[in-house]
């Protein structure tokens, strides 16, 4: 072995356990690389349009991206926190609705036999006349004895609602007496986690805007470990890797919007309740692939039993009309043959990044996934390459077409 494959061999296994010990505390590492593969487009463009540096293309973006966001929630926020108020005032009456009217109508749709329905309120006593003329007392609920000026009141016991303010003020005073530390300290577990999210912003903002700014020094430093040979090759891997993240990452994102936009209008055409709170989560879910968005339909299809059947089906159609689209035309025309990724790998990395890092690893999986298909692409074409066996089946041995990797 020589020594630098000896450099080269060492140097990657210290950079695989710096890797494992700062394992923590990779987040906004993480967050700063996709931050900066999907403005980076952006920043190159006004870059060239503007013909300004590309640190001021940069600043321009970010500029134009918090202007973006602070006018969305200006006007998003108030419509969306009185949207979420109704629907936690109107909880427990959906809940009843969907419980007694809306799920025995589905079991007649389907066939299924009724549910029975259990009487919520029984009586607190029955009195029964025996044979021998004397009276058997049935406690049903339970019975309350309170004392009057004529007597004494037997009735029902009373049961507290969970949504009766006023014993809800009366339970919230005195937990807030016996619990006063556990307060304090929830207060400054608020506060420091509010802290901390700042600065992870900041933080991750300024990585991304370094990695735009010094992308094309980064990419060189990678390919003077390289042989002189290889160079080539690795210029290919690095735009097979760029086409199938592009795919997966800005293909996903730009669909994701598209998504949301065609939820509103249809639920907002049907008058569906608190229908911006369920566009707005339709989008968000559809940041995961499949599962996504079978998840966001579940709530959507419920809120649309509450009103009517008829409105439950048109948002059950509208929503599987939206995902034909994204099927036959969006995925096509918006990722191409980019991503190349088979449903039944997308499949198994959802499951298994889900499994192992929960949410994150759910939203990871498929661009982790697309890396590693780029990877054994190349590696099968390099292998091949050589190999007189397979000179005819061009499928196998084209190397990717170049192009710049941004």
């Amino acid at each position: 072995m020589t020594g630098r494959q000896i450099f080269l061999w060492v140097s990657g296994l210290a950079f695989v356990a710096a890797i494992f010990i700062a394992h923590a505390i990779l987040l906004p590492f993480v967050l700063a690389l996709l931050i900066a593969y999907v403005l980076t487009p952006v920043v190159t463009w006004i870059e060239g349009r503007l013909r300004i540096s590309r640190g001021g293309a940069v600043c321009a973006t970010y500029a134009i991206l918090f202007v973006f966001l602070y006018t969305a929630g200006a006007l998003t926020i108030p419509r969306l926190s009185m949207e979420v108020a109704n629907l936690r005032r109107d909880l427990p009456a959906l809940v009843k609705t969907v419980r007694d009217e809306a799920a025995p109508r589905m079991q007649q749709l389907l066939g299924a036999a009724p549910s029975v329905k259990r009487a919520d309120d029984g009586p607190a006593l029955t009195v029964r006349p025996q044979p021998d003329g004397s009276y058997t007392v049935d406690v049903g609920r339970g019975i309350e004895l309170t004392k009057t000026h004529s007597g004494f009141v037997v009735a029902p016991p009373k049961v507290a609602s969970p949504f009766d303010l006023e014993h809800l003020g009366e339970e919230s005073r005195r937990w807030l007496e016996s619990n006063a530390m556990e307060v304090v300290s929830m207060g400054r577990a608020i506060v420091s986690g509010v802290s901390r999210l700042v600065f992870t912003t900041g933080i991750t903002l300024m990585l991304a805007a370094y990695l735009i700014i010094t992308r094309e020094r980064l990419f060189e430093s990678f390919r003077v470990l390289v042989h002189p040979r290889s160079r080539g090759d690795l210029t290919s891997l690095m735009g097979r890797i760029d086409r199938g993240l592009a795919g997966v990452i800005r293909g996903q994102l730009l669909i994701c919007l598209v998504n949301g936009a065609l939820t509103a209008i249809g639920f907002a055409a049907v008058k569906l309740k608190y229908w911006p709170v369920l566009a707005i989560l339709a989008t968000m879910f559809s940041l995961v692939p499949i599962f996504g968005a079978i998840l966001s339909s579940v709530p959507a299809v419920i809120v649309a039993l509450t009103q009517s059947l008829g409105s439950a089906v048109f948002v059950l159609g509208w929503i599987l009309g939206i995902h034909q689209i994204e099927a036959n035309f969006l995925n096509p025309k918006i990722m191409g043959d980019a991503a190349k990724l088979h449903p039944v790998l997308v499949i198994f990395s959802l499951l298994v990044g889900e499994h192992h890092f929960g949410v994150a690893g759910a939203l990871f999986a498929v661009p982790v996934m697309s890396i590693v298909q780029s990877l054994f692409l190349h590696f099968r074409y390099v292998v091949h390459r050589e190999d007189p066996a397979f000179a005819g089946e061009s499928l196998l041995t084209s190397p990717p077409t170049a192009g710049r990797i941004s």
